[in-house]
């Protein structure tokens, strides 16, 4: 693979600590969530992780649309990151896709969400590793 950018980041603390790019374009104030007894008071990785899934796949919704003749400029990607023990001792995630696809056929959505699904750096990299449920919402013609 010939690499195009790498992202650099450098954390202090761990969930309960400080995040920076080496940018300085993202600074962030890391907390773990309440439902796993943190103080909520900052993002967490899981919500890093569904940010950047979400926009990731968009991108790639939207190359594969072009690619096929079809709009998809009104589409929203909401992604779910779950987290919870894997039963080893340690933690696995799972993620949801949910992708509205305003003014597309639900057939045309569904093949456009398969191939984007090929495209997306974030989906070659879980796949096999986590399970990824894509959802395409009903659609409004």
């Amino acid at each position: 693979m010939k690499v195009l950018y790498t992202a650099e980041a450098t954390v202090h603390g761990g969930r309960e600590g400080e995040a920076r790019s080496s940018d300085g374009n993202l600074t962030v104030k890391l907390s773990p969530p309440t439902e796993i007894d943190g103080s909520g008071e900052g993002t967490n990785p899981e919500q890093l992780f569904a940010v950047g899934y979400a926009a990731c796949f968009q991108s790639a919704l939207l190359r594969v649309a072009q690619r096929e003749q079809v709009d998809a400029s009104q589409s929203t990607i909401t992604s779910r990151v779950g987290i919870g023990p894997n039963g080893q001792g340690g933690f696995g995630l799972e993620v949801e896709l949910r992708v509205s696809l305003t003014g597309v056929e639900a057939a045309t959505g569904e093949k456009l969400l398969e191939l984007a699904h090929q495209v997306c750096p974030y989906s070659n990299a879980t796949r096999s590793n986590i399970p990824v449920k894509l959802t395409l919402e009903e659609q409004r013609l």
